[in-house]
């Protein structure tokens, strides 16, 4: 193990497995490889380590601002991303509800968007142990709308008063959120404190790789070099041969057997396209989950009273005939004062923020491509019609959905300029005809390259996004002979 191996001491070298990037994508693959085969591996990864106490020091995940690593030509819509070993483990806020099933078959069932070539049952076995890695708290009655095979690890946090109100009406579709911030202390994580800072949890409850994956840099066949920044892929023959790299302004190079690609959706596009990798789909269908905050005023019921950020997440909008035409929606129930404290004396917790997340479709529309430096370059146009559409079924079917709870007003707070989950450059599919790689996470033409991470994804859920990414890797590593 060397956790921060100098370029000069690799370069030239020879490794079994090179990963780059060092995210949801590429540590949970490189856990479960490890578990299976002996190998040399080189993480390449393009932040430093910023322990919990650098980050909680310096009020900051990393000391890379994201927007530098990228230009648009649309400066309204940012792309949310954390450089720096551990990616978005770092960053995110934990939130870990699974993917539907009809989410994986949203063309066939509903003729619309794509299909994935695997199936939610593909997944479900991954995802019990990325749930079991992560130490996930969950609400058990949530296996009625998603399938489980083991319970979750841990018990459901405690719901506030207006989620005790809408689970008691709606037990088939509301439920506590699932979530990777510790309801009960583990062996390295503390209960989660609900002070409503989980980006950078304070107490460390929130599974991040400094908590939960050193294990896997730590590995004593784990050379880790920091500061590298990915260039290129040398390939010939249908066979990677080497990553080339830059480290402080030098350029170095390494060779290898199996590459990981698993740097975010943005980064990994780019690294393809310098590559000359640029098939029709590289690149193309960037997108996100499209967001709206909301906000009700509640008569005389208090909320605020459950043990973390999030607590409640109804799936009353989510499936159905209606994604022919207009997108899932996703309900989440907060627990924290978001749009500042109600100012009527002895009222100020009859609040209840909302959050409406709808699905959105990839096009082609929307891409990273390179600008005149090699650099990444987002065109993004704007969200789905679908994804719009789908907000505005949403916000006319809520005053219903609502209807257990005490409303008084229903206030539009405007839409979420980012939900921070980028995804869909390098999707998977059932050949070079609609995708960049296969069910199993391995380019078409490249039989040594997988790529991981949410730039796989050939559809948008509603949901968050990183369980899927755990899961998926978990998968691919179980699946290479």
């Amino acid at each position: 193990m060397v956790l921060d191996v100098k370029p000069e001491q690799i370069t030239r070298d020879h490794f079994d497995v090179v990963a780059i990037g060092s995210g949801f994508g590429s540590a949970f693959f490189l856990h479960e490889f490890a578990k299976r085969r002996k190998a040399r591996i080189l993480v390449l990864e393009w932040g430093r380590h910023n322990t919990h106490e650098w980050q909680l020091g310096q009020g900051a995940n990393t000391d890379i601002d994201d927007e530098t690593t990228y230009k648009t030509d649309n400066a309204d819509k940012p792309w949310n991303y954390t450089i720096g070993l551990g990616g978005g483990t770092n960053c995110w806020f934990a939130q870990t509800p699974r993917f539907h099933p009809n989410d994986f078959r949203l063309k066939s069932t509903y003729g619309i968007g794509n299909d994935w070539p695997i199936s939610y049952d593909d997944v479900e076995p991954f995802y019990c142990d990325a749930e079991e890695i992560m130490s996930i708290s969950g609400d058990r009655d949530m296996a009625a709308m998603l399938p489980r095979s083991k319970p979750f690890p841990q018990p459901p946090h405690r719901m506030s008063t207006p989620d005790k109100m809408m689970k008691a009406a709606q037990p088939d579709q509301h439920f506590v959120m699932p979530t990777a911030r510790a309801r009960v202390p583990t062996s390295q994580r503390t209960s989660c404190c609900a002070n409503l800072r989980c980006w950078l949890c304070p107490v460390d409850a929130k599974f991040t790789a400094n908590n939960g994956l050193m294990h896997v840099f730590e590995h004593p066949d784990v050379s880790v070099c920091l500061g590298a920044e990915v260039r290129r892929l040398d390939h010939a023959g249908g066979t990677v041969r080497a990553v080339s790299f830059v480290h402080d302004g030098k350029e170095y190079q390494v060779s290898g057997d199996l590459f990981i690609l698993g740097a975010n959706a943005i980064q990994s596009a780019a690294i393809m396209l310098r590559s000359g990798l640029g098939d029709e789909f590289v690149g193309r269908g960037l997108h996100e989950s499209y967001g709206w905050n909301f906000e009700v005023y509640l008569d005389g019921v208090d909320n605020f009273d459950g043990s973390t950020i999030t607590t409640g997440l109804n799936f009353g909008l989510y499936d159905g005939p209606h994604r022919s035409e207009h997108a899932a929606a996703l309900v989440y129930f907060e627990n924290r004062w978001q749009h500042g404290m109600r100012a009527e004396k002895g009222r100020v917790r009859q609040a209840l923020p909302l959050v409406v997340v709808t699905e959105n479709l990839l096009d082609h529309e929307n891409f990273v491509t390179l600008d005149e430096n090699d650099n990444a370059f987002v065109s993004f146009k704007a969200p789905s019609d679908y994804a719009v559409k789908g907000m505005a079924r949403a916000l006319d079917k809520l005053p219903g959905l609502l209807a257990p709870l005490p409303v008084e007003r229903l206030f539009d707070r405007g839409i979420r300029p980012t939900e921070s989950h980028v995804q869909g450059t390098l999707r998977m599919g059932t050949g070079p005809a609609d995708s960049v790689i296969d069910s199993n996470m391995i380019h078409h033409r490249l039989r040594n390259l997988v790529v991981v991470g949410t730039s796989t994804y050939p559809s948008c859920s509603c949901a968050n996004p990183s369980l899927t990414a755990a899961a998926l890797s978990l998968r691919a590593a179980s699946r290479i002979s």
